[in-house]
């Protein structure tokens, strides 16, 4: 794992996010749209959080995260 990864996995998810109709998806959401492993999206979302790209929430069992 290195930066370059999780930048381009970061990318990964904003377009799996961005293509939603809701810009709303749930961790097992991601992971279908995306074929990225757990500690991958963990690492994207860590990215995009720090941009400030998105907002995360969770619900009964699941992370939900939301394009800002």
């Amino acid at each position: 794992m290195n930066i370059e990864s999780i930048g381009t996995w970061a990318g990964e998810v904003y377009k799996a996010l961005e293509s939603s109709d809701t810009r709303m998806l749930g961790e097992k959401e991601i992971k279908k749209a995306t074929k990225l492993k757990k500690d991958q999206i963990m690492s994207a979302l860590g990215w995009l959080g720090r941009e400030g790209k998105i907002a995360i929430t969770t619900d009964d069992k699941d992370i939900v995260v939301t394009l800002i």
